[in-house]
């Protein structure tokens, strides 16, 4: 089973590009705190590689921003290379399968752009109510 789930908060703004046959792909870090203290009695965290693909890619570059707190859904994937010099070198990413946005925002699409507004408590009045 590989299954990771991440609440962090991007440590840059998320970086989007296209492959060659014109698939979207974005890149983020997550810095995820740790549930420990260290010796000196503060909290560490890690930082957390993650690449989203096709629409969600699109949606988390146009939404997300470096200071954001996010939740990831996905799994690790582990790839390598050969550089330069002919060494070895393994790079680990969480490949994201969904992305929620945990700021107390709402995200609305409205034709080809989204908008974000803060969240305001739904008024009702007893003629909304169906019964």
């Amino acid at each position: 089973m590989n299954h990771v789930v991440l609440i962090g908060r991007l440590t840059q703004d998320p970086e989007m590009r296209y492959t060659p046959s014109g698939v979207a792909v974005t890149k983020f870090t997550l810095a995820v705190n740790r549930s420990f203290k260290n010796a000196e009695g503060e909290r560490e965290a890690d930082f957390i590689p993650v690449v989203a693909w096709r629409k969600l890619a699109e949606v988390c570059a146009e939404n997300i921003k470096k200071g954001n707190r996010v939740a990831v859904q996905g799994r690790v994937q582990v790839r390598h290379y050969e550089n330069n010099e002919g060494r070895k070198i393994y790079v680990t990413d969480v490949v994201a399968d969904q992305v929620e946005f945990l700021e107390n925002k709402r995200i609305e699409r409205t034709s080809d752009a989204y908008r974000i507004e803060e969240d305001r408590p739904i008024e009702l009045t007893e003629d909304d109510l169906p019964f």
